[in-house]
């Protein structure tokens, strides 16, 4: 791809051009626009390098004549790629025709190798993303070894984009971002609030059966209590800046100090911050913390849906996957070293409930280590492999894959990660269950053991769900919008032939409302045929059709989202069947 780039624009500039997942992208710089002509070009150029055979040829070089030969090529920012070759490794360039660029390999040994790709999309990247530096243009692109599987892969491409949140989201009436708010920051609409509702009383209940406290903290906390903990500054990068109080900056602007010496007073401790909060588990701690405990009193188990924010960069922000404030089904249990195993246990089956439940019983297992060259983590190394060996013997309890990934740990902790696959093959991290020795030590935590003699407690971090914004948004694509009854914001629709059934109508709606059901009437004056393609739109479980005939044998004649007709049902024999629906928690028939 970058052969036929240069062939057709010679003045573009190379950087980085690596394989992902699913393909692969290189970035350009550019002074004009790539347009979705100049991809077809690209194209077509290269496949006329496929049938030109060239031959990829590797060659080792110094630093040395690597730097004159890209200064000679006007190619600045493969000289800072050069920099980041570590000097123990050799330096090599490939060579295809033409072109030469600097690679680790390995290749494939000539272009007539590559049977089938195609070039997907153009997307801004900043250079080594970092939005401070010049944004670049992305070409994405993917190949596999046949016409028949690259067809395939599009394919699901296609799905995916019908299967979109954010479309589906705006169609359905779901949720909304706007600009005037923030970006990253999510509105709840009536109709995703009903599903985020559902899911937190489902989550509430599993909760309640395992022993769990409700809490509820502030959205904002003291920077001292972040110090402590370490999120500040170990996860600093990841925060949004501290805020000061205006009684201090006040005072200190009539002492003249400047803005970046006021924020240095206030991370020194000098004068008073405060923080939105990046994560929950100092604040459960303090109130763990709040009364003495014996270890009769372990676990505790304390559990809130609490209110987080996160700084991601704008080129990072993707819909409810990827936002700035979001809502953590979180909890903190402290227990003693014996009582370990068995809550990791809980916390694991609590995951393995949710996900069965929603039918994302496809999902492998990430247990997420300390790199121990790394700077980035804190506490004693004896703790962290105490830690980390818990969860290697909870995670084969699982009965699936599980692999170990080290320097995917939290800062104060291992964790085992759930990375589930949906219904057309992508791979998304939800659930997560993590083991802390760390921060208990750093906020001196301690009970009274049956010895009388104070011991220090570990804590359990876990998230079946994660983010509720991220794990709707998964939802939302996972079910293509339509969601099993239980979840759906409007479970049944009744429609009327005329304007002469509404009266039936209305008694049918207020005995499903009686019932509990989220129902609606669809009073417009419209042909049945345009009210019953509206409600397939909006993917409402079930359509209600009723006329004279129904009416006078107190019948609805039922149309399924999934199944499509299924005839004509009493109105309480189909009142009771939805009520069992809700209560077992039917999964649509695509997933069951």
């Amino acid at each position: 791809m970058a052969t036929a780039v240069l062939r057709i624009f010679p003045e573009a500039k190379l950087d980085i051009g690596p394989p992902t997942d699913t393909g692969f992208y290189y970035d350009f710089d550019l002074d004009r626009k790539f347009s979705a002509e100049d991809l077809e070009r690209i194209e077509e150029e290269m496949r006329k390098i496929v049938k030109e055979n060239q031959r990829f040829e590797r060659i080792e070089t110094t630093r040395e004549e690597a730097r004159k030969f890209f200064e000679e090529h006007n190619q600045p920012y493969k000289i800072g790629r050069l920099e980041d070759i570590p000097p123990d490794e050799p330096v090599t360039f490939y060579r295809n025709g033409e072109f030469v660029d600097l690679c680790a390999g390995t290749h494939v040994r000539y272009t007539k190798q590559i049977k089938a790709f195609k070039l997907l999309n153009i997307a801004g990247a900043y250079h080594r993303g970092d939005e401070r530096n010049k944004q670049l243009q992305r070409i994405y692109g993917t190949a596999f070894p046949s016409k028949e599987e690259l067809n395939t892969y599009l394919e699901r491409l296609e799905e995916a984009k019908k299967r979109d949140h954010r479309k589906l989201g705006r169609e359905l009436e779901l949720f909304h971002i706007d600009d005037a708010v923030g970006q990253g920051l999510v509105l709840w609409k009536p109709h995703g609030a009903v599903i985020r509702q559902e899911l937190q009383n489902f989550i509430a209940g599993e909760l309640r059966k395992q022993g769990y406290q409700q809490v509820f903290t502030p959205h904002v906390g003291k920077l001292e209590l972040f110090k402590i903990s370490g999120h500040f500054p170990y996860y600093q990068d990841s925060q949004f800046p501290p805020v000061i109080h205006h009684e201090f900056l006040d005072e200190r602007a009539r002492d003249g100090c400047t803005c970046s010496e006021l924020a240095n007073m206030m991370r020194q401790g000098e004068i008073e911050g405060y923080l939105l909060k990046p994560m929950n588990c100092p604040m459960h701690i303090r109130i763990f913390d709040s009364s003495p405990h014996s270890y009769r009193d372990l676990p505790v188990r304390l559990a809130e849906f609490g209110t987080v924010y996160r700084w991601e960069q704008s080129g990072e922000l993707n819909g409810m996957t990827r936002v700035r404030g979001f809502t953590q089904d979180d909890a903190h249990i402290f227990c003693t070293e014996e009582q370990l195993g068995a809550e990791i246990g809980g916390c694991l089956d609590l995951v393995k409930t949710v996900f069965q439940t929603l039918g994302m019983t496809d999902y492998r297992v990430r247990i997420g280590l300390r790199d121990p060259d790394s700077d980035k983590y804190t506490g004693d190394p004896e703790n962290w492999n105490k830690a980390e060996n818990a969860l290697r013997v909870a995670a084969k309890t699982l009965g699936v894959p599980f692999t170990e990934e080290p320097g995917e740990a939290a800062f104060y902790g291992p964790k085992i990660d759930f990375v589930v696959k949906d219904v057309i093959g992508r791979e998304w991290q939800l659930g997560t269950v993590q083991v802390d020795y760390n921060l208990p030590e750093r906020f001196d935590l301690s009970y009274i053991g049956s010895d009388n003699q104070h011991h220090r407690p570990v804590m359990i971090h876990r998230a079946p769900f994660g983010s509720m914004e991220r794990f709707c948004g998964v939802l939302i694509e996972h079910f293509a919008g339509s969601f099993p009854l239980w979840l759906a914001p409007e479970q049944v629709r009744v429609l009327p032939i005329s304007d002469k059934l509404l009266d039936y109508g209305n008694r049918v709606l207020d005995r499903l409302k009686a019932a509990g059901v989220r129902a609606s009437l669809d009073e417009r004056n419209e042909k049945l045929g345009a009210k019953i393609r509206r409600g397939r739109l909006e993917r409402i479980p079930y359509l209600l059709v009723v006329g004279e005939k129904e009416e006078s044998g107190n019948k609805v004649s039922v149309r399924s989202q999934g199944a499509g007709d299924l005839g004509s049902r009493e109105v309480e024999a189909f009142v009771e069947q939805v009520r069992q629906e809700i209560v077992e928690r039917v999964l649509p028939r695509s997933l069951a």
